[in-house]
């Protein structure tokens, strides 16, 4: 009886704890994993500068953050996305960026990815 009892323990905190750490997407996690093979693909910016730096702007959120909402002007025009891209300790610092490479923000934007300033997740 005592030994099922500790099994039962057992089994309860390996349930109740395992789980919790799947849902985490840090370093060792396999969303973790998809989130550095995704960012190492993709740029981090959508392809404009904001206007008021003359390039794309990092929006730094806590690392425990995993998705973000993008806000769209008309039928279906909004949706949720994962944050890929995180900020490591091995950071080299800012990087030389043309503004010539990078679309300005248009008069009457309709999405607001437009606008230069993205999400990216801080270091853990």
């Amino acid at each position: 009886m005592r030994h099922s009892l500790w099994i039962g323990i057992a089994l309860f905190s390996f349930l109740a704890v395992g789980p919790a750490d799947l849902g985490v997407a840090g370093e060792g996690s396999l969303r973790g994993a998809i989130n550095r093979r995704q960012a190492a693909r993709y740029p981090w910016h959508g392809g404009y500068y904001h206007t008021g730096w003359g390039t794309p702007v990092a929006v730094v959120v806590p690392p425990t953050v995993e998705s973000q909402t993008h806000w769209g002007w008309g039928v279906g025009g909004s949706r949720v996305t994962p944050i890929r891209h995180q900020f490591g300790r091995s950071w080299p610092g800012p990087g030389q960026y043309d503004r010539s490479m990078f679309r300005h923000t248009p008069r009457w934007p309709n999405d607001t990815n437009q606008f230069g300033a993205y999400y990216i997740r801080g270091p853990w």
